[in-house]
């Protein structure tokens, strides 16, 4: 990514994803699995806390004084599987 981008917008799913909207209207998906037994992102294995999520300052941040760089987010992030056009995958 050439120029760092905000999100602004999160949608926190059951299965420890974000779904995250850029300021560039991209959809994307991060799955923060990976970072749950890293600290300060433990505590959010408490699915009510990790639920929590929203946006401030141009990255998701959770209460408790938790937040995750856009860049990380955008860094490894995928897009949906569900923006993928039909048209697209092959059966």
């Amino acid at each position: 990514m050439d120029k760092l981008l905000d999100v602004v917008n999160v949608e926190p799913r059951k299965d420890n994803t974000l779904l995250l909207v850029f300021e560039n209207q991209e959809k994307r998906l991060f799955d923060i699995t990976p970072y749950l037994d890293k600290k300060p992102f433990t505590k959010l294995k408490d699915p009510l806390l990790f639920m929590k999520a929203t946006v401030a300052f141009g990255t998701v941040v959770w209460p408790g004084n938790i937040d995750i760089a856009p860049e990380t987010l955008w860094d490894y992030s995928k897009p949906p599987l569900h923006a993928v056009k039909q048209e697209e995958i092959l059966l």
